[in-house]
């Protein structure tokens, strides 16, 4: 199917007998691949007799080659896929296959993605960013306090180098602008916290998608704000580099480095919210982050620390 998308996706018209002659099949069997293409990953392609088969829209895929022209210093392994159900459960499936990290695993389309609090995440083929890095952690957990939170920073960054303004952070793991969500950030663990372990840091960001009724949130993607199409081999390069010079600084220094420009960058910093855990809920105005990354909130005229993967914040209605 991979084959068939390459040849289609200039977005001209291909007769069904070149396409089989390219693809060594008979024009009945392009014609199904035609169909899977449709049903199984929802593109629209055009058919007009005399003329051959088009895409509705030229697709720019993934490409290492391609993320290797753009790419500054370090370059990681890179493992593309077509479909696959996550890229951070394949992430975590390869370390604990023993593949050396860092390494990235990249998706067209995810069957199941996920989001934090085991939410969908909606992965529509080749619209969008599904970008997993694998790191090996050793001295236990201290390696990741904050690490969400400066993922978070690296991302803004990239961002805001391709046009998009009005970008900024939302506790712990969200990217808004101007109130609606562009990226969600899941990191997952596996192996001893304590000693030696491998962190996945799950990247997911709206890039091309313009329409999209299955998300049941406020959205909005690269495209729309800079309104034009991004080169999504660009993007992997680069925040990939940007990942690469903030990881190093966390590494060297912590989080307490960090804890300055992430309040700056925060987006509820002061406002009335919520914390939620399950059935619990913790009212207070938000002062910041500590040193950890951990939420400071000013509750009852005193200040309190919260952390925890668990725990959801919500503005609240006299903010």
């Amino acid at each position: 199917m991979l084959k068939l998308l390459n040849l289609l996706k200039d977005g001209r018209f291909h007769s069904g007998e070149a396409l089989g002659a390219a693809l060594g099949v008979s024009r009945s069997a392009v014609w199904k691949q035609l169909q899977h293409l449709e049903s199984e990953l929802n593109l629209t392609i055009h058919k007009v007799r005399g003329r051959g088969y088009q895409l509705a829209a030229p697709l720019a895929l993934l490409e290492a080659q391609a993320i290797a022209g753009f790419a500054v210093g370090e370059q990681w392994p890179v493992f593309i896929h077509e479909t696959i159900d996550s890229t951070n459960a394949e992430g975590l499936r390869l370390a604990s296959e023993g593949q050396a990290a860092p390494f990235l695993v990249l998706a067209e389309r995810q069957s199941a993605g996920r989001g934090r609090r085991g939410r969908q995440w909606v992965s529509p083929f080749a619209e969008n960013l599904y970008y997993s890095l694998v790191l090996r952690v050793d001295g236990g957990m201290r390696q990741l306090e904050g690490l969400s939170l400066v993922v978070g920073l690296a991302v803004m960054r990239t961002l805001q180098a391709f046009g998009v303004k009005d970008v900024g952070l939302k506790w712990p793991n969200d990217v808004l602008v101007r109130g609606q969500k562009i990226t969600g950030i899941l990191l997952e663990l596996v192996g001893d916290p304590a000693d030696v372990c491998h962190v996945v840091l799950g990247i997911g960001i709206n890039v091309n998608m313009q329409v999209n009724e299955q998300v049941d949130q406020q959205w909005t993607s690269m495209r729309r704000e800079v309104g034009a199409a991004i080169d999504r081999n660009h993007l992997v390069a680069l925040l990939s580099q940007q990942l690469q010079h903030e990881l190093a600084r966390h590494r060297r220094y912590g989080f307490a480095a960090f804890q300055e420009e992430w309040e700056q960058a925060h987006l509820w910093q002061g406002r009335n919210v919520s914390l939620v855990a399950g059935s619990t809920r913790i009212d207070g105005v938000v002062l910041g982050v500590d040193g950890q990354g951990g939420l400071r909130l000013e509750v009852d005229g005193m200040e309190k620390s919260f952390s925890g993967g668990e725990l959801s914040l919500r503005l609240r209605d006299d903010s």
